[in-house]
């Protein structure tokens, strides 16, 4: 399993602009499934959260080595007019890397090292 994933988070569909946002969440999914079916990311998922008020409404995780996960990010022409499409028509977009599993762990232990040397 990857230790590695991209957050694609936003906020709410640009006022007057609701179909192009929905044309840019599936254009998302079709693209995430075209990579993940070519074995370049492990899995991506699409999220939607219940209204709460806040300025996130939904996201998509998408899993896989930090190496792929980083080609894509900034080397892949498609993922970043996506990002563009999406920007025009929905407010708060951003992009964000994560870490799980024993990268994870290695990152905690850097945290907890940093943290005993303010005591």
């Amino acid at each position: 399993m990857s230790d590695s994933a991209l957050f694609v988070g936003w906020n709410q569909p640009a006022r007057g602009r609701e179909a192009g946002a929905v044309a840019a969440f599936g254009e998302g999914v079709q693209y995430f499934g075209e990579l993940a079916a070519r074995g370049e990311i492990e899995s991506f998922e699409p999220f939607f959260l219940d209204a709460h008020g806040g300025d996130l409404n939904g996201f998509f995780l998408v899993r896989g080595e930090r190496a792929s996960l980083d080609r894509l990010r900034y080397d892949d022409e498609r993922f970043r007019r996506w990002i563009a499409k999406a920007q025009l028509n929905v407010d708060g977009i951003g992009v964000l890397g994560a870490v799980t599993g024993e990268t994870l762990g290695q990152q905690m232990a850097v945290f907890t090292e940093g943290a005993a040397g303010l005591t």
